[in-house]
């Protein structure tokens, strides 16, 4: 396992000792699961799992049918 050295302002590492008690981690658990969070490339299950949920979105075509027709535009 590697190791990271950071370094932050007071305020920051404040706030974020805050958070790691409140989530009842220790800081350095706390971090590698932020940073495991913004790397990660999966979708949540609660995304994934709206997929086919809901009609197909209409087509162009089918949107325009029902617009009127444009004003002339002025030439320049």
């Amino acid at each position: 396992m590697g190791q990271v050295t950071i370094y932050l302002e007071k305020e920051v590492e404040e706030k974020m000792a805050a958070a790691a008690k409140a989530a009842h981690l220790s800081k350095s658990k706390w971090i590698a699961r932020v940073i495991e969070e913004k790397i990660s490339n999966d979708w949540p299950e609660s995304i994934t799992g709206l997929a086919g949920a809901w009609q197909d979105f209409p087509s162009l075509d089918e949107i325009r049918a029902s617009s009127g027709k444009d004003s002339k535009r002025v030439d320049l």
